[in-house]
């Protein structure tokens, strides 16, 4: 048994400070067993969220020595502990308390997205066909457990707070789903380059590596719909195309 110090952020909006706590660790902990025991026995009010304490509901998130990550599944093994362990919220969304904060705007955010619109039954029985191959390439999204550590580490709302313009990666790749489901007929394209800003984003792959799901958020779902976008507006190829192609 040894015992780690963490430094955790203390306050609300209206500010607040870091306070120093020394708690025995053991093998096999996790960030979030040592904030349990801070609370019961140090701190009582620290205010923290979480919920499965097995990485599947995203409610832990939290930054680590400055890392957007999931308090569960980092264990005190992986993080040095000569030094204090910083524990803050995430710096994308405006404080609650202590290490809660709002994170209402990714809801708004949501609904703004036009909903998922399939084309017409294809099949006798009232049934679609699809290939398989369309079907496996939107499953990767699903995985997200919308912790928003990627909305969180994302420079365009991190530091530049450019929230009323730009979706965030969480919401390209919930994008990315419904627009590449083999059924879907709804055109996204026009509030993607406004609306949603997927312009600001410039492929930095700093939401890739934060993920805890693995999702290849840049490559897979960001890229696609930026080349999506260009090929629509930007490509005079394009839309000479769509003026001499027969309307369907």
């Amino acid at each position: 048994m040894s015992t780690a110090t963490f430094r955790i952020w203390r306050g609300d909006v209206n500010g607040g400070k870091f306070v120093d706590y020394t708690t025995e660790i053991t093998e096999g902990m996790v960030v979030l067993d040592a904030v349990h025991k801070i609370q019961a026995t140090q701190a009582n009010d620290l205010a923290c969220r979480w919920n499965c304490k097995a990485g599947k509901c995203g409610s832990c998130s939290a930054e680590i020595n400055g890392i957007p990550k999931l308090m569960c599944m980092t264990r005190m093994n992986t993080l040095p502990t000569d030094k204090p362990i910083t524990l803050e919220p995430m710096r994308a969304f405006p404080s609650i308390r202590d290490l809660a904060t709002d994170v209402s705007w990714n809801f708004r955010v949501k609904q703004k997205i036009k909903k998922f619109k399939p084309r017409p039954p294809d099949a006798p029985d009232g049934t679609w066909r699809m290939q398989q191959e369309d079907v496996d390439r939107v499953q990767e999204f699903r995985k997200c457990i919308e912790c928003f550590l990627c909305q969180d580490v994302c420079h365009v709302l991190r530091d530049h707070h450019k929230h009323d313009e730009f979706i965030g990666p969480r919401f390209l790749v919930y994008t990315a789903a419904l627009e590449m489901h083999p059924l879907d007929t709804e055109d996204r394209l026009p509030e993607l380059k406004q609306a949603h800003g997927v312009g600001f984003c410039n492929i930095t792959k700093c939401c890739t590596k934060v993920c805890p799901e693995s999702i290849t958020i840049t490559d897979n779902a960001i890229i696609p719909l930026k080349e999506r976008v260009v090929d629509n507006f930007f490509d005079p190829l394009g839309w000479l195309w769509k003026e001499l192609r027969p309307k369907t």
